[in-house]
């Protein structure tokens, strides 16, 4: 056994609290370090000493003086706490009249009831539903999912805008086409109509 170990066996040892193994070691130790032995015996000196002390009787205007005092804070902490519920009691018993009460509860059934009808599954909370942590990472959780849906609409817009002005592009064109294919046929018509009249 080491000095430190027979530190912090001392105490078993003079209350005799220790087995009989390591009462045994901490014996040897003592009888060849006279620095713990000597520690040991002043450690006993005191137990001993405390053993014989009578026990101290507090003075009589010790507790009278605390009995005194003690009302006093009393009064204090009453005093703050009747102010204290006087102010909350006015900010609150509005809220507290009957009929907002059987509102709320009435509020509350009601979205209950909408819930179980939409087949939302209502289950009591757990202490782990509360760990920050977990709410966090739901909530990053639906705000990633919620960007991700976002982009897929925005990217899926950007595609349908661009097939439509494609396709509006190509209907323009194709008008376009058909008012000069048009243009030209009436031009063609109009020549071989002024061509074929001076030769009647």
């Amino acid at each position: 056994m080491t000095c430190a170990e027979l530190e912090l066996q001392l105490c078993d040892y003079i209350d005799g609290a220790l087995a009989a193994e390591t009462r045994a070691a901490a014996e040897r130790h003592l009888s060849g370090c006279s620095s713990c032995a000597e520690l040991a015996r002043d450690a006993q000196a005191v137990v001993g000493f405390l053993a014989r002390v009578a026990e101290p009787e507090p003075p009589r205007s010790l507790v009278t003086q605390i009995l005194q005092q003690i009302p006093v804070r009393e009064e204090v902490s009453v005093k703050a706490k009747k102010a204290a519920a006087g102010l909350l009691g006015r900010w609150f018993r509005p809220v507290l009249q009957p009929r907002v009460v059987m509102g709320m509860a009435m509020t509350v059934l009601s979205f209950a009831m909408l819930g179980r009808f939409a087949g939302i599954e209502a289950r009591q909370l757990r202490p782990g539903d509360l760990n920050p942590v977990k709410v966090w990472e739901a909530t990053e959780d639906k705000l990633h999912q919620s960007w991700v849906r976002a982009v897929k609409y925005y990217e899926s817009l950007r595609f349908v805008y661009e097939i439509q002005s494609r396709l509006r592009e190509l209907t323009e064109s194709d008008e376009e086409q058909a008012v000069e294919d048009e243009v030209e046929s009436s031009s063609r018509q109009s020549d071989s109509g002024k061509r074929t009249r001076p030769a009647q």
